[in-house]
């Protein structure tokens, strides 16, 4: 097992390497408050870590970030579990995600998948059906972008294979993404005060 030191260097060398990806994260946190500045609605999914990558985002919208604000529209596609289970049991994991798209997603709604590996099924067809729905598809991959890879309006691939140093950078494209779209709504003021 590599030391702390030798993971925080190479989280170091992976951030390096991802600087120049930075105009697109800013692209495309700008469409995703764009997309609600017009009324539309944010739907986010991945697998295991990922899935909760895509918790992190949707919660953050819902709830807060940085700023007291109103409530924005965001739906995490891995939180409904009688959900997930009778899709699975219906129509097989790989539809898990696409058949929530094809119910819930609405042109001008956004469809953020986050994937390290960019290879599962259920992902590819969320993306597929996020592009037949008439929604704007943002993908965040890793190693190779895998299967994934071109599906998306617009793809962001972390140039790491290791899981951790991706899902580091993921977080904090997330949060890059909320801070941009706060700005860019106006909302960075005072609003209900949080409690606790």
């Amino acid at each position: 097992m590599e030391s702390l030191t030798q993971q925080l260097e190479a989280l170091r060398t992976t951030v390096e390497q991802f600087r120049g990806q930075l105009p697109e994260v800013e692209a495309t946190g700008k469409k995703l408050a764009a997309v609600l500045a017009g009324g539309g609605r944010i739907l986010t999914c991945g697998n295991g870590g990922s899935a909760c990558d895509a918790l992190h985002l949707s919660e953050e919208l819902v709830g807060r970030f940085d700023q007291n604000r109103r409530s924005l529209a965001a739906i995490s596609l891995c939180a409904d579990a009688p959900l997930l289970t009778c899709i699975a049991n219906d129509f097989g994991y790989d539809a898990v995600f696409a058949r929530q798209v094809e119910g819930l997603g609405r042109p001008g709604d956004a469809l953020v998948i986050f994937s390290t590996s960019g290879s599962s099924a259920n992902l590819v067809n969320a993306l597929q059906a996020g592009r037949q729905g008439g929604l704007l598809t943002i993908s965040l991959l890793g190693k190779s972008g895998g299967r994934c890879r071109g599906l998306a309006d617009h793809d962001i691939i972390i140039p790491s294979s290791t899981t951790a140093r991706i899902q580091e950078v993921h977080t904090f494209i997330l949060h890059a993404w909320l801070g941009l779209i706060e700005s860019e709504l106006g909302l960075a003021g005072p609003g209900p005060a949080a409690v606790g």
